[in-house]
């Protein structure tokens, strides 16, 4: 992986809970996995503020929920603005589980990230020991299945263009998991992916969350 990036993991936390996902957990995993690559890691739970000012950073990490009450429209608008500019200047994205579907309501997120949660349509098997098929791709390895502990995220309005990595089969049906996409200068990693820190014992799912990190990051 590129040496030395900023890494900014936005963490679910107060103001942004919901009674599902462990987020503290899954931020500190997340957050060591990069470290542990050589990269400088914020956490932080000031979701709205601090993406209207992503100054500095290289990696932008989404691994939060909607916020528990509505936010200012002004608050909504600085950081719309943030991540526009972010993306302009190239900046990478890597939005985990929960937050390939959401980042404050924001409407353009789906079409960033490719993504968006149907009610009533999207779903997911029951959390637990599964099995998951990493697509031959060369920015990810060879091809295979591998186990870990998760959720499988299942029938998500999707976007046309998006580069599969990992998938799996429910109900008769292939759904993806782990995709890549650009938008403009910005490169997207949307892992679908990463429910609970047991998800992140995956030494496969380490090593995929790794290279495309590092795919990200690369202009």
């Amino acid at each position: 992986m590129t040496p030395g990036a900023a890494a900014l993991v936005l963490s679910g936390g107060p103001g942004y809970s919901d009674p599902w996902h462990p987020f503290e957990r899954t931020s500190a995993s997340l957050g060591a996995l990069l470290d542990g690559a050589g990269h400088r890691v914020e956490v932080s739970t000031a979701v709205a503020a601090r993406l209207a000012d992503l100054t500095g950073v290289d990696l932008l990490v989404v691994n939060a929920p909607l916020p528990d009450d509505p936010l200012a429209a002004e608050e909504l608008t600085a950081a719309s603005e943030g991540l526009r500019a972010f993306l302009d200047r190239g900046g990478a994205v890597l939005a985990v589980h929960v937050g390939v579907t959401t980042l404050l309501g924001l409407p353009e997120w789906s079409s960033i990230v490719g993504a968006r949660w149907v009610p009533e349509q999207s779903g997911h098997p029951p959390l637990g020991p599964t099995e998951v098929l990493r697509i031959d791709d060369p920015r990810t390895g060879p091809s295979g299945p591998f186990a870990l502990v998760d959720e499988r995220y299942s029938d998500l309005a999707l976007g046309d263009d998006l580069d599969v990595v990992v998938e799996h089969e429910h109900d008769g049906r292939t759904h993806p998991l782990v995709w890549t996409r650009t938008v403009g200068a910005a490169r997207i990693v949307a892992d679908a992916l990463g429910h609970g820190p047991e998800s992140f014992d995956s030494a496969a799912h380490r090593d995929v969350v790794l290279r495309l990190a590092e795919w990200a990051l690369t202009p």
